[in-house]
């Protein structure tokens, strides 16, 4: 493996609003390792300097029609959705087609969980899919996953009808029960497949 050969593509992950500039949600990720000579400080190591880098990218791409820029030598690609503009920040010597899968992926899975358009709104309403979605796609960094259905079904929403406990027999005769119906239904779904 060459030296300096890494996990490590995603400097950051952010969504702004479109209208004001204002952070929706933001996620920095510094490397886990430093290669030699390298700053021990990530660039965007406080507010102020991430604040500063998020209101020049806005302004930079806001007329663009494209999807890739180069800025403060970083790679960077976007995507407008309604009011939002979402972003997946790289290092310059990073492949633009793996991080170009990373933004698809991002809005994709969105697409799906809302089932509707993804806005402002919606994703402050469902910051925590949106935030459980980014987390399944990008980890300190590295990428995960970038099929937005397998996304969208590990984010799903648990079911929103709350289990009674009190009705469940945890007795030896209920656990009995719950085998003996276990194997039926087992037994049935075995035949069904022959």
């Amino acid at each position: 493996m060459a030296p300096g050969m890494s996990l490590f593509s995603v400097n950051a992950i952010l969504i702004l609003s479109a209208d004001d500039g204002s952070r929706i949600f933001a996620n920095y990720y510094s490397a886990p390792h430093q290669t030699p000579g390298a700053s021990e400080k990530s660039p965007y190591a406080d507010v102020k300097s991430q604040k500063t880098f998020e209101k020049g990218l806005l302004e930079k791409t806001a007329k663009q029609t494209g999807d890739i820029i180069l800025y403060d030598n970083r790679i960077v690609l976007y995507k407008m959705e309604s009011d939002v503009m979402m972003y997946v920040v790289g290092s310059v010597n990073e492949n633009e087609v793996l991080l170009y899968n990373v933004i698809l992926a991002l809005r994709d899975s969105l697409h799906l969980l809302f089932k509707q358009s993804v806005d402002k709104r919606t994703i402050i309403e469902n910051y925590d899919l949106v935030s459980l979605a980014i987390d399944e796609i990008v980890d300190s960094g590295i990428i995960l996953e970038t099929d937005p259905v397998v996304i969208s079904q590990r984010v799903s929403k648990a079911p929103t009808q709350d289990v009674n406990l009190s009705r469940i027999d945890l007795s030896e005769q209920g656990v009995n029960n719950l085998a003996q119906l276990g194997k039926a239904k087992l037994t049935d779904w075995l035949r069904q497949g022959l």
